[in-house]
């Protein structure tokens, strides 16, 4: 059987994954491919570090050249995270005449253009399923199996640490610290998880999710985002009551008025699908003018999910399949349709407002003024009695009726200059779509 040589560049997690689907599944491998992907040479920046990884003897090195300067390999998947050195080496790689698969879409995000460009340069291809959502093949779908339709919403959840911090605060009745603290011990969230939980990964996925299903080029620091870290026990409890689950959203949807675009934690209808999705799991949930919806759900990270997809693009790339895509779909490219990012101020959608005020005549009026002055209606009121009397602040969730993001931060932020309101105030979207 015809044999494509391919290398690994970095050997972490997902590097130990990828080298174990293809050392000890080369049949499966061969099998989709028509030919077999051997692992000719695995790069890594320390030798001696111990790894996940049984590799044959003299495969592993630190020296970039042994596959820059190895004409024979054609296909590499470079899994290092972060910027750099993860730029410079995909640029080498791809000079060097290399097809690249990559899982960072940090990188891709940041610098989508600038590599996608000099990829087309080169005649050389980027794969990049692993980049988005792990194991489910939603950048293949929204590319390729849903390229008769035009796109017209996407709605996700892209983070598992996230998704099972909130669900396990749910389940439990534990704080978000401890639920943090219980992610991190079961290898669900970094040492560090402040990406995960501040919604920069979610972000970061949804600007690249964005530019496939709509060819919109929108850098991922402009797409407004909120993270999950003010979320209490009380309130996934009251949202709870009022018929809804908590999940931090990734949505991208057209608009007469142009791509509304935005990340965050969101009150979905429980018994919507999105609603359901528990622990470290991905969904992602899609609109076509001529399919309707589809729901993709799996494991969004991992080592074998992620590196299920990686050898999945190498396999692609191997035989072909990569460089047809690559060159039809233009992506990053000056070529693609304009699509404009609507002013997330006048973005609409329901909100969940929480504050603690101390318990004094007058209080709801003046709060309900200032959403009054803002042109925003009142849907319904909870106020719970003092828990103690050492503690004079009360909760009380408010929930409205559909308003302009603007005039909801503008209304927040003059709220929280009352006095008898405690800092820490949280505004939350609303999703109300009916059952699917």
């Amino acid at each position: 059987m015809e044999k494509t040589k391919v290398a690994v560049v970095g050997m972490g997690t997902v590097g130990s994954g990828v080298a174990r689907l293809l050392l000890d599944h080369g049949d499966r491998t061969a099998r989709h491919a028509g030919r077999t992907l051997w692992l000719e040479q695995v790069v890594v920046r320390n030798i001696g570090k111990e790894r996940d990884a049984d590799l044959p003897v003299g495969l592993i090195s630190d020296d970039l050249k042994k596959i820059t300067e190895d004409s024979g390999i054609k296909v590499v998947a470079q899994l290092i995270g972060g910027l750099e050195p993860a730029r410079t080496i995909m640029l080498q790689l791809l000079e060097a005449g290399k097809d690249v698969v990559t899982a960072n879409k940090a990188l891709l995000a940041e610098h989508g253009p600038e590599l996608f460009d000099r990829a087309r340069e080169l005649g050389r291809t980027i794969a990049f399923e692993a980049s988005v959502a792990g194991g489910i093949p939603i950048v293949a779908n929204i590319g390729q199996c849903l390229s008769a339709n035009q796109i017209q919403s996407v709605r996700a959840i892209l983070n598992g640490t996230s998704n099972y911090i909130l669900s396990k605060m749910e389940e439990t009745g534990l704080s978000f610290d401890k639920c943090v603290v219980d992610a991190q011990e079961k290898g669900y969230a970094e040492a560090d998880p402040t990406m995960d939980i501040d919604g920069t990964d979610a972000t970061q996925k949804l600007a690249i999710l964005a530019h496939l299903a709509f060819g919109a080029r929108i850098h991922w620091s402009d797409i407004p985002r909120q993270g999950i870290e003010l979320i209490s026990q009380g309130d996934i409890l009251i949202a709870s009551q009022l018929g809804y689950r908590i999940r931090l959203l990734a949505i991208a949807q057209m608009s007469d008025n142009g791509l509304e675009v935005h990340v965050s934690p969101t009150l979905v209808r429980i018994g919507q699908p999105l609603a359901e999705v528990r622990g470290p799991y991905n969904a992602v949930s899609v609109v076509g003018d001529a399919v309707g919806r589809v729901f993709f759900h799996g494991q969004g990270a991992g080592k074998m999910p992620t590196a299920s997809a990686v050898v999945a693009d190498m396999i692609d790339t191997a035989v072909g399949r990569t460089e047809l895509t690559f060159r039809n779909l233009e992506l990053w490219s000056d070529q693609e349709a304009a699509v404009k990012m609507r002013d997330p101020k006048e973005v609409r959608s329901r909100y969940f407002t929480r504050f603690k005020i101390k318990d004094q005549p007058g209080m709801l009026s003046k709060i309900a003024g200032i959403f009054g002055k803002n042109g925003i209606s009142i849907s319904s009121v909870i106020q719970h009695e003092p828990q103690s009397q050492e503690d004079p602040f009360v909760p009380l969730v408010i929930m409205t009726y559909e308003a302009t993001a603007e005039a909801a931060q503008n209304s927040m932020q003059e709220i929280e200059t009352l006095e008898p309101v405690q800092s820490g105030s949280l505004c939350l979207r609303v999703l109300d779509t009916p059952k699917e």
